[in-house]
């Protein structure tokens, strides 16, 4: 993060001022996304940021770049909101509050001249079982490991953003590592940048679609592992292994001749693929949202499954019905 123009020969022009920091302002709602681990919050953050900026954009002295500073505005908008908002972990270390972020909305992130833009959307600092993992951290050592292994910050970068000494810096980085070695799971090899899906991850995603729209629990025990993990933020609660899961979906009504026809579509969020599953009851006459199952494939097959509600399809730009 290099010199630049002095926001400041262009503060008196709202308009110009805006046009000049909005460039950034993807990125940034993805910073704050990574921060808080909610979309709509990381809205009111990225907001809340440029409201900052304008209010002190005589400060800014163009001894860093825009894109510096307002990260600087951006993490203390998140640090803040964090201390006045502390967040309740599930009985199970479960991120209650967490959201999925559409794949859509990082394809938008515009390339950036002065940073490294692949590290803003990267597939591994993206996934839920990362974001999970950094919301477990306390506020700064999220901000510092942020900042540092995702955005690649020297620590002295990191110290003036935040504020602080490199010490501290130094410090909360050590603290964040710790941390996430018993929040993330191993292999971390196993954790490959984004590319294509591959023709057994194609056909898998098939068969899962295929097992929903039959609403058949038993189609579902060839395409997990055997130690699943399923979980629906922003219910408390995480079922481990393959029998206890489909058994909390067929305990739940999934199955049952009563709980309607389904049909399901396949989407993308945090880089994973996603089933989007749609419900008509008996009597309806049309399918309804039901739920978007975000899925982590490992080896073949299913590894972990996050669902969320019919809340979040508006966001992934999901229909609001499909024709029966």
């Amino acid at each position: 993060m290099t010199s630049s123009p002095d926001l400041t020969t262009t503060a008196a022009d709202r308009d110009a001022f805006e046009a000049q920091v909005r460039r950034h302002a993807r990125e940034l709602h993805v910073h704050c996304y990574r921060m808080t681990g909610s979309v709509e919050e990381s809205e009111d953050l990225v907001q809340e940021t440029f409201l900052r900026a304008w209010r002190r954009r005589e400060q800014f002295a163009g001894r860093s770049t825009p894109r510096a500073w307002l990260y600087r505005i951006a993490t203390n908008a998140c640090l803040d909101a964090l201390d006045k908002r502390p967040r309740t972990q599930g009985p199970d270390g479960e991120v209650l509050w967490l959201q999925p972020y559409p794949d859509s909305m990082l394809d938008a992130v515009p390339a950036s001249e002065d940073g490294p833009e692949d590290a803003v959307v990267a597939k591994e600092t993206i996934e839920l079982t990362f974001i999970t993992a950094i919301q477990r951290l306390l506020p700064l050592p999220r901000a510092v490991f942020i900042l540092r292994d995702v955005l690649d910050c020297s620590a002295r970068e990191t110290a003036e953003l935040l504020e602080t000494t490199v010490a501290s810096v130094n410090s909360a980085l050590q603290r964040a590592h710790a941390g996430l070695r018993e929040h993330l799971p191993e292999p971390r090899a196993q954790w490959r940048p984004e590319q294509e899906p591959t023709a057994a991850e194609r056909d898998l995603l098939t068969r899962y679609v295929e097992a929903g729209e039959r609403a058949d629990p038993a189609a579902f025990v060839a395409l997990m592992h055997d130690d699943v993990r399923f979980s629906m933020p922003p219910y408390p609660g995480v079922w481990d292994g393959r029998d206890t899961v489909i058994g909390a979906w067929v305990e739940g009504g999934f199955g049952e001749e009563g709980f309607g026809a389904m049909r399901c579509v396949l989407t993308r969020a945090n880089r994973q693929p996603a089933v989007a599953a749609y419900v008509r009851r008996p009597g309806e006459a049309e399918y309804r949202p039901l739920a978007v199952d975000v899925l982590r494939i490992e080896d073949g097959l299913v590894r972990e499954i996050v669902t969320f509600d019919a809340a979040v399809f508006a966001r992934l730009d999901l229909p609001a019905s499909l024709p029966a």
